[in-house]
């Protein structure tokens, strides 16, 4: 048998069970303890060793169980971690996109606002050219207009002179 000190002893004594408790018999000696007393006292102690024994695999396989969910909510951490920093990113990503784009629209709009500017003001240059020739045409009418209206005024007085000559003419030829 291995004594106290020994590893093994240890060991035995860590490794108990209710049924060692239950089996252990004790040598009988002429002024020992009283053997019913000890008997109870054992089944005491089997009893409660054996509770100790269920409770501790009961607290063992809850540990195993909460280790095992752990386990579980630390993968499903490191999922949100990695779920979070993916969104982070993929949010980064779209603003810079989004910035970049409004960059590019806002340029192209200020080009076609410059390209319509352009074209405004050549159709104002236009439209200025096109009335200087129109008021060109009609000052050059309103004065080929009026040479005409006064050649025309012209001959009809010279017209009128000479028929008012002619006509004395005859009315004396006439008259003689």
């Amino acid at each position: 048998m291995a004594s106290m000190g020994d590893p093994e002893a240890t060991i035995q004594i860590h490794r108990l069970t209710p049924l060692d408790i239950h089996n252990k018999e004790f040598k009988k000696s002429f002024r020992g303890y009283d053997e019913t007393e000890v008997d109870e006292f054992l089944d005491l102690i089997v009893a409660e060793f054996e509770r100790l024994v269920r409770q501790n695999e009961e607290l063992q396989s809850t540990i195993a169980g909460l280790e095992s969910r752990l386990e579980h909510y630390k993968g499903l951490e490191e999922t949100l971690k990695n779920s979070l920093v993916l969104a982070q990113k993929t949010a980064d990503e779209l603003r810079e996109s989004a910035h970049r784009e409004a960059a590019i629209i806002k340029k192209e709009a200020m080009a076609e606002a410059a390209r319509l500017r352009e074209e405004a003001q050549e159709e104002l240059k236009r439209s200025y050219r096109e009335t200087e020739l129109v008021r060109d045409r009609l000052l050059r009418f309103q004065v080929e207009m009026k040479a005409f209206l006064q050649s025309t005024m012209d001959m009809i007085d010279k017209g009128v002179s000479g028929l008012g000559g002619r006509l004395e003419e005859e009315i004396k030829t006439t008259r003689e």
